[in-house]
């Protein structure tokens, strides 16, 4: 079964973040932020990265958000995917800064090859139910391509935390029945339970984990195995480094071998149709 970390982020060059991102990633990584996107603006850094974790896939993520965090373009993902299979690039829209989202994330699939979307709630500021979204999410649905929400929390200046809440999604499971949801860092820490509910209640919900101590996940979902074919493993690379440790820690977590290759990577592989 491959190894799929699904939450991987780019930041693109010239490197032009908010100065409060740029002081907390400096804090996480013990360096300048602007010689580390630089050292890692290539898909051969990416994909050392992989390797040095014994990582197969990764999910690049485009993010369209200049009020809280580094934005990286999708014409910046796409480039760095470019020619790589293991490196699987995910758009994303800001219903704020396009005429039309849907119609974007119709081009961006079709002209570009993107292979899901990254919505940011708590930094774009709407409710993930608002009907702006609507169209997006039945042009997804029509497209047949994932969509990932940021639920929960943030550590960044000017995030706001109230459109986090994982419930809204219910409304979007209810009106989209076929659209594969996916809910990134599962609600974290306030509402894991909602993001463990929604998984069980519909058929195409999804926990990513990403940002979460796998060292933890037990207590935060005690019934994990009965998820595990619900549950995608993601990095959240690089806010958080320990690719390579997070792996090692969920393979020695008391699950069942079947429940840890679902979780590392058999659900993902099952969603992005790997090999």
């Amino acid at each position: 079964m491959p190894v799929v970390d699904f939450h991987l982020h780019a930041w693109e060059l010239p490197f032009n973040a908010p100065e409060s991102f740029i002081r907390f990633t400096e804090r996480q990584l013990g360096q300048s932020a602007r010689e580390f996107a630089e050292a890692h603006s290539t898909a051969e850094s990416y994909l050392a990265i992989l390797d040095e974790s014994g990582v197969d896939y990764g999910v690049v993520l485009a993010e369209l958000a200049p009020i809280t965090s580094a934005a990286a373009s999708n014409e910046w993902v796409a480039k760095l995917c470019q020619g790589s299979p293991r490196l699987i690039p995910f758009c994303s829209v800001n219903p704020y800064l396009v005429p039309n989202p849907a119609r974007e994330l119709e081009r961006l699939v079709t002209e570009h090859g993107f292979r899901g979307l990254k919505l940011y709630p708590t930094y774009q500021y709407y409710y993930p139910n608002d009907a702006m979204l609507y169209p997006v999410y039945a042009k997804a649905q029509e497209l047949g391509i994932p969509v990932m929400w940021h639920t929960g929390s943030s550590v960044f200046a000017s995030s706001r935390l109230k459109y986090g809440d994982p419930l809204y999604i219910d409304d979007v499971a209810v009106d989209f029945p076929e659209l594969t949801a996916i809910l990134t860092h599962s609600g974290r820490p306030f509402w894991h339970d909602r993001a463990y509910a929604l998984a069980r209640f519909h058929e195409h919900v999804y926990m990513e984990i990403a940002g979460l101590p796998p060292q933890r996940l037990l207590s935060y979902f005690p019934d994990l195995e009965r998820v595990a074919d619900k549950t995608i493993f993601g990095s959240d690379w690089p806010s958080v480094p320990t690719m390579k440790k997070n792996i090692e820690i969920i393979r020695g977590l008391p699950l069942s071998d079947k429940a840890k290759e679902q979780i590392l990577g058999g659900t993902a592989a099952r969603i992005l149709k790997l090999p």
